[in-house]
């Protein structure tokens, strides 16, 4: 069952006569997917190109999305406006089913946030730990927000899974087609975003005074929020022990990046310029996990994605075979990236696996090892 958070007339300084509304809630069904195949490797050797820009030189691989870029971002913008729409209509072609809802093996708390960054109150998810002290696990959901009735509540064993678990699991609800990122300027369609201030600063401070944590915390996104989790580790210094990506593209500066960022924020109906201003300027490049990924030192890197072939693996909703490759050739770049720094990532590369929740559950699962080893859990 899921019980409200009103322990306190407050909740980090908002009385509750003043809350926003929430978005509804539906109990979700409880869903356990068997795993399919799996084999963890290291990242399969890519030829490579240089990429320039005003900050450093970095490699770049050529890839099955940007392979006819050829040279830096800035003599690939119309070839990037043409990914773009490539995107749009892939991403929006995804589907994922919505079962009928099942009863949860375990109570979880919905905390509501009061973000001043973004003036709104946001509603989390939380399945707490059973004892004070434990750890903090905050999981990102995809493109839909959890908004969606689409997320690892819904379509997930996660509940069953962390019922035995020394952690506290946080799933925020909100933030649809927004990286996870604090935007420069407000949005007429996305509207006021500062999720990183957010997931951060405002709700950490909040978890940790709410459930008495070790402040000992972890972050992990999929799909969408697969590159958002890399970034927010590594803008949030040693707030995170731990990071996991599962099918995302961690990089955004260059021509094939900025066009998969903005892919996402128009399908949501924003405009990319308004969250980092010129496409592959400053911004972009201080968002961007490949060119900062030394940053990462000292902290378990867990990434994982599949072949983009369907699969047994594959269980609640529609195989996306294309995302899924794409997002395997970025994934196994950005292995190979961290590898020569000399930060080892777990690197799962899936032989069977096209972007659904059943790859998805198996890289959770998979990936709680280390990021428990991590944070004491």
């Amino acid at each position: 069952m899921i019980m409200h958070d009103d322990a306190s007339p407050f909740i980090t300084g908002v009385p509750n006569t003043q809350r926003a509304a929430t978005p509804s809630r539906r109990a979700a069904a409880t869903r356990s997917a068997p795993h399919g195949a799996r084999r963890t490797s290291t990242a399969r050797a890519r030829p490579y190109s240089t990429v320039s820009d005003s900050t450093s030189t970095v490699s770049r691989p050529p890839t099955v999305w940007a392979s006819a870029l050829g040279g830096s971002w800035y003599n690939g913008m119309m070839t990037a406006s043409k990914i773009w729409v490539l995107l749009v209509c892939a991403v929006a072609a995804t589907v994922v089913a919505v079962r009928p809802a099942a009863a949860a093996p375990a109570e979880a708390t919905v905390l509501d946030v009061y973000s001043p960054a973004m003036d709104r109150v946001v509603s989390n998810r939380v399945i707490p730990a059973a004892n004070a002290g434990a750890p903090t696990l905050y999981l990102l959901t995809g493109a839909g927000g959890g908004q969606d009735g689409i997320s690892w509540w819904d379509d997930t064993d996660v509940r069953e899974f962390f019922a035995d678990k020394n952690v506290n699991v946080v799933m925020p609800i909100g933030g649809a087609f927004t990286l996870y990122t604090d935007w420069i300027a407000d949005d007429p369609i996305a509207g006021r975003n500062k999720w990183q201030t957010y997931l951060t600063r405002e709700l950490p401070a909040a978890v940790d005074a709410r459930f008495a944590t070790s402040g000992r915390d972890a972050i992990a996104g999929v799909s969408m929020s697969a590159g958002s989790a890399i970034d927010l580790a590594i803008q949030a210094g040693d707030r995170y022990s731990a990071v996991a990506s599962y099918s995302g593209c961690p990089w955004t500066s260059d021509a094939a990046g900025v066009a998969m960022a903005g892919a996402v924020v128009l399908r949501g109906g924003g405009n990319p310029a308004n969250m980092w201003g010129a496409p592959g300027g400053e911004v972009w490049r201080a968002h961007d996990p490949y060119l900062h990924a030394e940053r990462l030192r000292g902290k378990t890197v867990y990434l994982s994605a599949a072949s983009g072939v369907p699969g047994i693996i594959d269980r609640n909703g529609l195989p996306s075979p294309v995302i899924e490759a794409i997002a395997s050739s970025c994934t196994g770049a950005y292995a190979d990236h961290l590898n020569r720094l000399g930060i080892a990532p777990i690197h799962v590369d899936r032989p069977a696996g096209s972007h659904t929740w059943g790859q998805f559950q198996t890289d959770l699962h998979d990936s709680w090892p280390h990021l428990a080893r991590a944070i004491g859990a």
